[in-house]
């Protein structure tokens, strides 16, 4: 089955790193034209020139905070071309940071709540409307395992990717009739910049090594290792791609097994 993505048009939020990078990169290779959305212009400018082109595509970049969702609004509403409109949204932002949920402000959960929910639901609003008319869309958040098992130490991060989730679920009963899918991909451990941070946090808080940190991590994994960002990459296109058009609703773990839920 070859994914083919070609006279598409994807939005990849968070992309100048990890597994937001990777699923521009993996998009881009199948074809699709890809629009990044970050909050740092030399980023965005670094990794916009990474990307393939092979299928002649010009893509671009977009820079807002999304610790402001008012920004990613009119930063995303000003780039919108009724002409040219998107077909795939992937919704991804860092996550926040560690610590029980007893120990977390209001306002920590306050803020991780407009970064996550506010921000997906504006550029669905947004982008929506075109993928109607286009009679193709894709919605795929990266959120995190989660929301079927709660991470310990993740407090606020797991109750807001459970509300990511729930939103998710409900969007997809109202977009399926207009062809309009949205799924979400669940990150397991996977090896970048966010979960070595995490794991600091960890070994900090437990006066342990980061290494066996680490290995405590893997050793729970039955593929016994961390996953690679290109293999979360790899997910995004396919659940981007018409081959993916009857799967809608869903949570798709790519953890290596480490799940212990069906």
């Amino acid at each position: 089955m070859n994914i083919v993505l070609d006279g598409k048009r994807a939005l990849v939020c968070g992309s100048t790193q990890g597994i937001g990078r990777a699923s521009a990169i993996e998009l881009a290779a199948a074809g699709a034209e890809v629009t990044l959305l970050a909050r740092s212009p030399d980023r965005l400018a670094a990794v916009v020139g990474e990307l393939p082109v092979d299928h002649g595509q010009h893509h671009d970049s977009i820079a807002a905070d999304f610790n402001d969702p008012e920004a990613v609004r009119k930063a995303v509403q000003a780039a919108l071309d009724p002409d040219r409109p998107y077909h795939i949204l992937v919704n991804n932002t860092g996550g926040p940071r560690g610590g029980p949920a007893m120990d977390a402000d209001p306002a920590v959960f306050e803020l991780a709540f407009r970064a996550h929910v506010v921000c997906n639901q504006i550029l669905a609003t947004l982008l929506v409307p075109g993928m109607k008319g286009a009679g193709y869309g894709r919605i795929i958040n990266i959120i995190s395992t989660s929301v079927k098992q709660p991470i310990a130490g993740l407090g606020v991060s797991n109750t807001i990717r459970g509300a990511v989730a729930s939103w998710a679920k409900t969007l997809a009963g109202e977009l399926g009739p207009f062809a309009i899918t949205v799924n979400n991909v669940l990150p397991g451990f996977t090896d970048t910049a966010r979960l070595e941070e995490l794991f600091k946090a960890r070994a900090e808080r437990t006066g342990r090594t980061l290494d066996e940190v680490r290995a405590e991590a893997i050793a729970g994994i039955p593929a016994g290792r961390l996953a690679e960002p290109a293999e979360l990459g790899a997910a995004v296109a396919f659940l981007a791609s018409p081959a993916a058009g009857y799967i809608n609703g869903i949570n798709l773990p790519v953890d290596g097994g480490r799940l212990s839920t069906l």
